[in-house]
């Protein structure tokens, strides 16, 4: 089947066979090390208590029948030939799923939303087609942009989708270092052994999580030579097993052998999935971080490498088990039994090597995915730390990693072995999945545009797989898939009280905002003394006036003689190009100097740091003044209507556009320009930081436009004061018990410990100024 003819293909740009083979080696150490270490636990978590090794074998071939059909319906059928092809602009991953959704249906439910957003080149960039107002996509899209309860669980659904993941950053470095270390049991006593297991992997998990800070690039050289170590090692043992043990080993793929094996185990083979389900952990990396590489790229990694080489290996520890049945104990059936005596300490070098680069590669996405829901505005806001100037995304967070760390220990020290630990981690993995498959199904109707038959068979095929593996998961609740559960509820209430806290403060500021007629009625002036210098003034808010500006103007005797309301959102693409940052219009009248400003962001874009933004700031608005030829401008139209503005590249991508030029000399401030000039010289009385705006060539400016210019560089050589409003969110009389205990606790206590924005934080103190206020929403 030509599946490029059935499911829509988004446009990959050319790369030469050398770039995407160096890609695909890349991928390695980052895309399938979670994948590549299964193999330590798979066996040992299917046969931990529900299903016994026989003579007869059918429990082994079952086992393995299992572990190979999964493995090619799931990782290879799923995600390499239909999942990997729902990117996000190159972007992967549930969120971006949700992303794709909230721009080919309106249901997204952040506040902030603007027309002007969907001009972006990411937004219409996946080159679909328009559809039949009469198709089961447009019913669909109707029907969700209707009823505002399907949004919401629409949201609900992503937004489990990525606790899971975190919870499954929480548990797979657990049971990958711990399978790891099980190597030592084949080396001591028993009872040796249990004193010195959990103890060593406290240790690796310590040193894991504190080199985080150190960022991926510093370490991540090793990372795919460790990988192909490791694929090469499990591979070549599988194949001795094979030739040395059971050559007809094959035999058990075929799927006869499932059947034989549930039919002889009945219920115990039903639970034992959940151990088996863990062959394909991992496998959602490869769409989540589908951003950092190609398709083509892990494609090929996994077709070609990872996907025979596990295979592989299952097969050598299957045909090893098949001839020996007089092990002492169950907890011997693991992956170290079946290697050669002489090799089993190389091989537990390499493997504990592995269980550490899968670790790093779901601790990293972990970091990702936090990133992400802070952005679209449903996780607090907290310290992100750029790890590498030159490989975009990836990140480091504090708090993040040393709650991973925390939670990381406390279950490996609580649950002491791979049984529970692999329950806990099979529930996360396959309910990540789950998600996937439904938010997909709804993407191939209302993205790709194809027949609601073929989003069903999709969503009936491989939910009914899914779903069978989340059963297993489930019954096991009380033997450690409570952990995953528990873990998401505490993080989702986290997300969700954020959200709602978020929408409810900006409706109140919309609700709140100061009519364009007030302004007017106060003149130039604004009634006040108008001092030198640029009040920089934080708003959600993409129209109208904020409340805490009339509370400047009714309370303080002067303000700046240039303001710009400045709103910093995120919008639902990947990235936003430079030359589509910002945002620019006025609020009122010319000679008000009243600018607003919205600089827009992407959920994987990086901010830049503060200087660089402040000029990048300033020069939009020069920009702006230079190139304006608004209504406003000329004295037409209404000033009612603040909504029109106008895109300004930001000035380090624009060429032609206004740039900046400070140094410290006792000169005048100056525009400089090819075909235009103007200079004020006024004898300095002490040295100060002389502003210029270097103007590019353009038709001669007016004398108002050259006014405001000068105005515009006066200001910035005064200085800029960030005045941001310190807000106190309460529930309004009259609301339900629950609200009172989201809004005045949950909220607020998630409000007080999140951080402020990012180009705020490195301002003076004496540049600050916070205003305190109370919300009743």
């Amino acid at each position: 089947m030509d599946l490029e003819s059935v499911f829509h293909k988004n446009p990959i740009k050319e790369e030469s066979w050398k770039h995407v083979l160096v890609l695909a080696y890349q991928s390695l150490g980052v895309v399938y090390g979670d994948l590549s270490t299964s193999p330590l636990f798979v066996y040992k978590s299917a046969f931990a208590e529900d299903i016994e090794h026989s003579d007869t074998n059918e429990e082994i071939f079952g086992v393995l029948s299992f572990v190979f059909w999964t493995l090619t319906l799931i990782p290879l059928f799923k995600y390499v030939f239909i999942v990997l092809r729902a990117d996000d602009n190159g972007e992967g991953g549930t969120f971006a799923l949700y992303s794709l959704l909230c721009r080919h249906a309106r249901v997204s439910l952040m506040p902030n939303t603007q027309l002007a957003d969907e001009d972006l080149t990411q937004y219409t960039m996946d080159g679909t087609a328009a559809t039949n107002k009469r198709n089961v996509g447009s019913s669909l899209k109707s029907l969700l942009e209707k009823y505002r309860v399907l949004q919401r669980v629409l949201l609900v659904l992503a937004l489990i989708g990525t606790c899971m993941v975190i919870g499954d950053g929480v548990l797979t470095p657990a049971i990958s270092v711990f399978s790891a270390i099980s190597g030592l049991e084949l080396s001591m006593s028993k009872e040796q052994h249990k004193y010195v297991e959990v103890p060593v992997a406290c240790v690796v998990l310590l040193f894991l999580f504190a080199l985080q800070h150190y960022g991926t690039h510093r370490i991540g050289s090793l990372f795919a030579p460790v990988v192909l170590t490791w694929l090469i090692c499990i591979s070549s043992i599988g194949i001795y097993n094979i030739i040395h043990w059971n050559p007809h080993v094959y035999q058990a793929l075929s799927p006869y052998y499932m059947f034989k094996f549930l039919k002889k185990t009945q219920s115990g083979g039903w639970k034992s999935l959940g151990g088996i389900l863990l062959c394909i952990t991992g496998s959602e990396a490869m769409f989540a971080d589908l951003g950092h590489f190609s398709q083509l790229s892990i494609q090929i990694a996994f077709t070609f490498l990872v996907y025979p080489s596990l295979i592989l290996a299952y097969m050598g520890q299957a045909a090893y088990l098949s001839k020996h049945h007089s092990l002492e104990s169950d907890y011997r059936i693991g992956f170290y039994v079946s290697v050669p005596v002489k090799l089993r300490w190389p091989v537990l070098a390499i493997a504990i090597l592995q269980a550490v680069v899968g670790s790093q590669a779901i601790i990293t996405g972990t970091f990702s995915i936090i990133k992400q829901c802070s952005s679209l505005g449903c996780f607090p806001k907290v310290k992100i730390v750029h790890t590498s100037s030159k490989i975009h995304g990836q990140i480091y967070i504090p708090e993040i990693n040393w709650s991973l760390m925390l939670l990381c220990l406390a279950v490996t020290i609580g649950f002491r072995d791979t049984k529970r630990l692999g329950n806990a981690a099979g529930l996360a993995v396959i309910a990540v999945m789950l998600v996937t498959t439904c938010l997909m199904s709804l993407v191939i109707v209302l993205c790709w545009h194809k027949s609601g038959w073929v989003a069903i068979c999709f969503l009936l095929f491989f939910g009914s797989i899914e779903a069978l593996y989340f059963s297993a998961s489930l019954i096991k609740f009380r033997e450690g898939a409570w952990v995953p559960i528990a873990l998401s509820l505490i993080f989702l209430l986290i997300m969700y009280v954020w959200h709602y806290g978020t929408v409810m403060k900006y409706e109140f500021d919309v609700q709140n905002k100061v009519a364009i007629n007030w302004l007017l009625g106060l003149g130039p002036t604004l009634g006040i003394v108008r001092v030198k210098g640029i009040g920089l003034i934080h708003t959600e808010l993409v129209a109208g006036i904020p409340a805490i500006f009339s509370h400047f103007v009714t309370n303080l005797p002067a303000f700046h003689q240039v303001v710009i309301f400045l709103c910093i959102k995120s919008v639902p693409v990947p990235h936003v190009a430079p030359r589509e940052r910002f945002l620019v219009g006025r609020i009122g009248p010319k000679e008000y100097r009243l600018y607003r400003c919205i600089a827009r962001y992407g959920y994987r874009d990086v901010h830049k740091d503060d200087m660089e933004f402040e000029n990048d700031l300033i020069c939009s608005i020069a920009e702006f003044i230079r190139s304006d030829i608004s209504e406003y401008s000329s004295g037409l139209g209404s000033f009612e209507d603040d909504t029109k503005m106008t895109v300004v590249a930001a000035s380090s991508s624009n060429s032609d556009g206004v740039k900046i030029s400070e140094d410290n000399q006792d000169n005048n401030s100056q525009i400089e320009g090819t075909s235009s000039e103007l200079k004020e010289v006024k004898p300095p009385k002490k040295v100060k930081k002389r502003v210029r705006f270097v103007v590019p060539d353009s038709p001669q400016m007016n004398m108002d436009t050259r006014a405001e210019l000068l105005e515009l560089t006066e200001a910035k050589e005064a200085g800029m004061a960030f005045i941001m409003s310190h807000s106190y969110v309460r529930a309004k009389r009259g609301s339900s018990w629950i609200k009172r205990v989201v809004i005045n606790y949950g909220y607020d206590f998630l409000r007080r410990n999140s951080r402020g924005p990012t180009y705020a934080l490195s301002l003076p103190h004496a540049s600050t100024l916070e205003v305190g206020m109370i919300y009743h929403v």
